[in-house]
């Protein structure tokens, strides 16, 4: 019981922004609404541009709202950490505008997309990769099971793992897990109209082309933004985007696909242009048994494959072969009807036969166009290694924890040197606003250092070394920067012995001091 009356507490001090004793505020920032509509207008719409008010009145941020695109200029974008697209839909930017806005993410601005975010600008692909899905379809407004992925992030950490609420529920035409960080998905089985499978990311945030980018589906009807869960989601949203909250936004790893226009050899297909296609293109009118070759890609140790395909026809399979279009027959996978050219899906197999040549793609099926593939994969299963000869190795451990801690300044009483070796993600140490400043932990005796992480608040160090020391007098560099992001830095570093380890800014990100949530020095 007691976790539940914490969980609630909690979530009330974020919705309503109700101060607990040590609680630190955010700085102050700036948000924009922006919620013109060239299409379908939600009505919810002057209940969100409300709750987004509420949210900024009860926890620091100035709210301005606006369906006026002159507001899409540099000077006066300039002055908002985020801009949030409140359901707007259709063409809203005109080019010079579009301009503008990407100067302004690119320069570390901060994107939140609500509901209809995702029925916006079909035709400008930077607005595509940034809201990270355009919509394709919905069924009638339903109840719904929201599973949550990430339980960390700020605009997910409050919900349950399985969030029930009614809602109108997008289907979406590619999936944003390909290019961005899933927080939260629909559970397909609970509702009906579903089209993703049981993938269904519903919210999403990325690190997009200098800035960030944070979207959710839900939020069409009027109740939702009177629900204190939902209120929440979207706060956590507007403050990660904002700069001022952390959480894991990293995408997934860079691909290693192939595209499948970059053939050698083919019988029968035609590459096409396509906005929502890797790369705007790839293979099309591929009918029964045409077929693509790939000269620079060998079969040998291909263990599995899978492939990005649409088909508004009628569907069929691709079979995998070795060596030519009639060669070895490694496997096939079955391509179902997408429900739309631009309708996007992953299919895969694992591959039982054993290659030795380039490969080739063949395609079977029935009459007409069978569907399109934009790029695939080939997986290799791991090389045989020798048994390696076992030796003790040392067990890398957290050392700062708890440990004596000292900095060049304070920023005020709340914000002591000892906060970042709490092991309390809520509390920090923060500096004087003045370049240089460091922190330092002595961990005791001297240790064997391989790591340092740095987890930072909003105000962090775009320039900056970790030094150690065996007296704590004399210092030396083991890793310097000054491009860093924020968020979290985590280090490796070429194991070096010392007692003493800090961190010396040289340059600070923001206008405020170096603020850190936590320092943590790792090694043997």
């Amino acid at each position: 019981m007691s976790k539940l009356i914490g969980l609630v507490a909690a979530l009330v001090v974020a919705v309503a922004g109700i101060g607990a004793p040590g609680a630190l505020a955010d700085p102050a920032y700036k948000v924009l609404v922006f919620s013109k509509t060239a299409g379908f207008r939600h009505d919810s719409i002057p209940a969100g541009i409300a709750a987004i008010r509420d949210l900024g009145t009860a926890n620091g941020f100035t709210v301005e709202a606006t369906e006026d695109a002159t507001a899409f200029n540099a000077a006066n974008l300039a002055g908002y950490q985020a801009v949030v697209f409140l359901s707007t839909t259709g063409d809203v930017l005109d080019t010079g505008q579009q301009a503008a806005f990407e100067s302004y993410v690119a320069a570390g601005g901060g994107y939140v997309g609500v509901h209809a975010a995702a029925d916006t600008e079909y035709d400008w692909p930077f607005y595509g990769g940034l809201v990270g899905a355009y919509f394709a379809s919905h069924p009638a407004i339903q109840q719904v099971t929201v599973r949550v992925d990430d339980p960390a992030h700020p605009s997910t950490a409050h919900l349950p793992a399985a969030w029930v609420r009614t809602d109108e529920l997008y289907n979406y035409r590619t999936n944003p897990r390909e290019v961005a960080h899933v927080l939260a998905r629909l559970d397909e089985s609970t509702y009906t109209g579903g089209s993703m499978g049981a993938d269904h990311p519903i919210a999403w945030c990325q690190n997009y082309r200098g800035g960030r980018s944070w979207y959710t589906g839900l939020g069409h009807t009027q109740a939702s933004y009177a629900e204190p869960a939902f209120r929440a989601h979207l706060l956590g949203g507007i403050r990660w985007a904002a700069g001022v909250a952390t959480g894991d936004c990293s995408g997934p790893p860079p691909s290693s696909a192939v595209q499948a226009e970059g053939f050698s050899s083919q019988s029968g297909v035609q590459v096409v242009d396509k906005a929502s296609a890797r790369g705007g293109k790839a293979i099309g009118y591929v009918d029964n048994a045409d077929w693509l070759g790939f000269s620079g890609v060998d079969t040998a140790g291909a263990t599995g494959f899978s492939a990005r395909i649409a088909s508004a026809g009628a569907g069929g399979t691709i079979q995998v072969r070795s060596g030519s279009a009639t060669g070895t027959l490694l496997g096939s996978v079955t391509v179902p009807v997408t429900g739309g050219w631009e309708t996007w899906r992953s299919v895969s197999t694992t591959l039982a036969g054993t290659g030795g040549g380039p490969l080739y793609l063949v395609f079977t099926g029935g009459a007409g166009s069978l569907f399109d593939i934009d790029e695939f994969t080939l997986t290799r299963g791991p090389a045989p290694t020798p048994t390696p000869t076992v030796t003790p190795t040392p067990t890398v451990s957290l050392l700062s924890a708890g440990r004596p801690v000292t900095a060049s300044s304070t920023e005020n009483a709340g914000t002591a040197a000892a906060n970042a070796v709490d092991g309390n993600t809520t509390t920090r140490w923060s500096s004087t606003f003045t370049d240089p400043q460091w922190i330092s932990i002595d961990l005791g005796a001297n240790r064997s250092i391989t790591r340092v992480k740095l987890t930072w608040e909003a105000a962090y160090g775009r320039a900056y070394r970790i030094e150690t020391s065996t007296n704590g007098t004399t210092w030396t560099p083991a890793y310097t920067t000054t491009t860093s992001d924020g968020g979290t830095d985590d280090l490796t570093i070429t194991p070096t012995t010392a007692r003493h380890v800090r961190m010396y800014g040289t340059q600070r990100a923001t206008g405020y001091g170096y603020s850190l949530w936590e320092m943590e020095v790792y090694g043997t």
